[in-house]
């Protein structure tokens, strides 16, 4: 059974790699249900997402394909044992910590229900390491090494709102018929740029990430 261990939301804090600025990446568990809002009209700049919760740079972070941002705790306690740290819940910027679901084969379109009468929601693509990241966490190399252990977690946006809360059950809804993973879109865009025409099959992969193998594929015509 899939479920979700916390909910976290993140405290603002001045950003350890831009100090003029702040960042939300600092995210802790939360008691009771966060409501998770719908696309609609932006609420501070940021559009669907969590109650509550802070975007720092939002030129790069939220907006309607990255609503929500989950990763696993079994991929958390293979870290810890790699890096031989604690790391708590929400400590890689995760709204949602999750346990029994492997986040990285999730496929690109599909559809998780939050709870009995939670949210739905759709997942679209993969995060993508920044220095921000790497800053919070003070590791050197970090960007490389999360790269290089294609585990990334995953965005999903916001089909239907409702409230999440610790414990929810994951019930996944739909998974399309297409092969295009989590994990395989993580290398596409990181590693492996011969793999960037074989995300086409998913219609519900991220605007921007569409946008973006678009410009190669026609740059490399």
């Amino acid at each position: 059974m899939a479920n979700v261990l916390s909910v976290n939301v993140a405290r603002a804090r001045v950003n350890p790699d831009a100090p003029s600025r702040s960042t939300g990446i600092d995210k802790v568990p939360v008691d009771g249900g966060v409501a998770v809002s719908a696309p609609g009209p932006m609420r501070g700049g940021r559009g669907s997402g969590l109650a509550g919760d802070t975007i720092g740079n939002q030129k790069l972070h939220g907006g309607d394909d990255q609503a929500v941002y989950v990763f696993a705790r079994e991929d958390l306690d293979d870290w810890e044992t790699q890096l031989g740290r604690p790391l708590r819940n929400g400590m890689f910027g995760e709204n949602l910590t999750t346990t029994g679901i492997d986040v990285t084969r999730t496929k690109i379109g599909e559809r998780w229900r939050i709870g009995a009468d939670g949210p739905l929601l759709e997942v679209s693509a993969p995060r993508t390491p920044c220095r921000t990241f790497s800053a919070f966490l003070q590791i050197d190399g970090w960007i490389k090494t999360f790269t290089a252990a294609g585990k990334p977690g995953a965005y999903l946006r916001v089909i239907s709102p409702g409230v999440v809360k610790a414990g929810d059950e994951i019930t996944v809804e739909h998974r399309p018929d297409h092969d295009v993973t989590i994990g395989l879109v993580f290398r596409a865009r990181m590693t492996d740029g011969s793999l960037l025409p074989e995300l086409l099959a998913a219609e519900a992969l991220s605007a921007e990430l569409k946008a973006y193998v678009a410009k190669k594929i026609a740059k490399s015509a």
